[in-house]
């Protein structure tokens, strides 16, 4: 690493943005050991920033601050609830443009892309200061004569959120807006690739009115993370936890929390198939494929890992998309006409390029890319496009999280089904065809939490987001089921004495 380069300049045009200690009670502190950790760009592999490394031991103190806010934020009204979201929504987009700044720094992605995830971030505080309003109990008519039945709704309590690397604002957001809307508390750890945004996300919350100890965050290192991960989870104050990343941790995160049964959500790795029919529009799937595979340089949950193509159209297809592949400008963030950035982690080129050498050497033929970008200081791969891909290479039961699109041929229907759903994972899927038929049987027969049908994105605040299988349970965002995830029902039974 090149630290002894000039510092990178931010150039923010809010620097009061640039947080770099944790966020604990309404305070800016440091970790109880006094260590910090750098923060890396990985578009130039520099250190442009550090922040304290919270350990386990700062835990408790962060915990005890939110179960403390809990006691006067559960008590405001809904009204006030969404207010606050408004205002928090708010000072979000005045700032969008500072935030993307630190969002590229971060993440490697381009400028584009990140001002994207904002605005995709904030379609979350958007949505939840509206469900806000919305939690409702019911009534129930009875079985028994003079008895009333009814439901109400309350926060659960203090909420920790263990938020990953590739969509660091999105994801603290999608968790943080229905937590709030619904009446909880949270604790926030980010990754620790980039815990600047969710710090920013915490100052703006406090210029939103959010009273102390209501919205807390704990950056840390990759050595410090499992400990302090497992003791948000054991902790007997905190009452829920959100996860999103990897299954083998989502596995992990669950076991810390069967003991005392918290609540749990848990969006977890993806292996996401995307099969194109021979009745396909494939200037339609083209346009689909293209961003959902290369967007954040294939660094996504949802992305698509394995294609599928019916052998009618597999030979002009694979044609269009190495064209495309070809097109991507690689470079940093914030370079003009990049469109496609470095990969966040290091360990990621190391992935990609085995996927790459497991695939050729078993027959694999390569299209387009295929190699690290030469030269680079930071950390670049090539779009890859690869095809004649087969069921024995890594690439088939490996998600990639990188720039590698594989093409598997098919024949029938039947045929790409199983092969879609061979696999452990089920978090999306996609297909296109112009058969009105075949896509309802593929939406009922594919085996993921989320089908795009004709369509990429499977995303959005109004949408219900979450897998099946060993992509994880629970649902984040969409109309009352993700607030609910944050709330408890109570059930009253009146007896009611003498007759109308």
């Amino acid at each position: 690493m090149g630290d002894s380069q000039a510092p990178i300049k931010l150039n923010l045009k809010n620097p009061e943005l640039f947080r770099d200690q944790a966020y604990v009670d309404g305070q800016w502190i440091e970790a109880k050991s006094g260590k910090r950790f750098d923060i890396i760009d990985p578009g130039s592999d520099r250190k442009f920033a550090t922040c304290p490394d919270m350990a386990a031991e700062d835990v408790d103190g962060a915990v005890r601050a939110a179960q403390a806010a809990f006691a006067g934020f559960r008590r405001l009204t809904p009204r006030a609830r969404a207010d606050l979201l408004s205002r928090f929504d708010a000072l979000i987009r005045a700032h969008r443009d500072d935030l993307a700044t630190l969002l590229v720094y971060e993440t490697g992605k381009p400028l584009a892309e990140a001002q994207g995830e904002i605005e995709y971030a904030a379609s979350f505080t958007r949505w939840f200061a509206g469900e806000a309003e919305r939690v409702q109990g019911t009534t129930f008519p009875a079985a028994l004569p003079g008895r009333r039945i009814f439901t109400i709704k309350q926060p659960l309590g203090v909420v920790a959120a263990l938020v990953p690397w590739n969509f660091p604002i999105a994801m603290v957001l999608r968790k943080a807006s229905a937590a709030l809307a619904a009446g909880c508390t949270m604790v926030a750890k980010p990754s620790p690739e980039t815990p600047l945004t969710a710090l920013t996300l915490a100052y703006l919350a406090e210029q939103a009115g959010y009273a102390k100890g209501v919205f807390n965050v704990l950056p840390t290192t990759l050595a410090n993370t499992p400990a302090l991960s497992e003791a948000l989870c054991k902790h007997p104050l905190v009452k829920k936890v959100s996860f999103t990343g990897s299954t083998r941790v989502g596995k992990i995160l669950s076991a810390h929390c069967a003991d005392s049964l918290k609540k749990l959500t848990l969006e977890l790795g993806g292996n996401c198939p995307f099969i194109v029919f021979d009745d396909a529009n494939l200037e339609q799937a083209r346009d689909a494929l293209v961003p959902l595979k290369f967007r954040h340089a294939g660094q996504a949950c949802i992305t698509a890992n394995r294609v599928y193509v019916q052998r009618g159209v597999y030979a002009r297809f694979a044609e269009l998309l190495a064209a495309e592949a070809r097109r991507i400008r690689v470079g940093h963030g914030l370079a003009a006409g990049t469109t496609m950035g470095a990969l966040t982690v290091p360990a990621g080129l190391d992935k990609v390029a085995a996927q790459v050498a497991d695939a050729t050497a078993r027959g694999a033929r390569l299209l387009a890319g295929g190699s690290r970008v030469p030269d680079a200081t930071g950390y670049f791969f090539e779009p890859t496009v690869l095809a004649d891909a087969t069921p024995d290479m890594r690439i088939a039961s490996e998600e990639t999280f990188g720039p590698l699109l594989a093409l598997f041929p098919f024949d029938t229907e039947e045929e790409a089904v199983a092969a879609a759903n061979d696999t452990s994972m089920g978090l999306a899927s996609y297909c296109f065809t112009k058969n009105v038929d075949r896509l309802w049987r593929l939406f009922e027969n594919l085996e993921a939490g989320m089908i795009g049908l004709n369509s990429g994105n499977s995303s959005a605040a109004e949408a219900p987001f979450g897998g099946i299988k060993e992509s994880g349970f629970g649902k984040e965002s969409g109309k009352d089921v993700a607030i609910n995830e944050y709330l408890i029902t109570k059930t009253g039974t009146l007896t009611v004495e003498g007759q109308y």
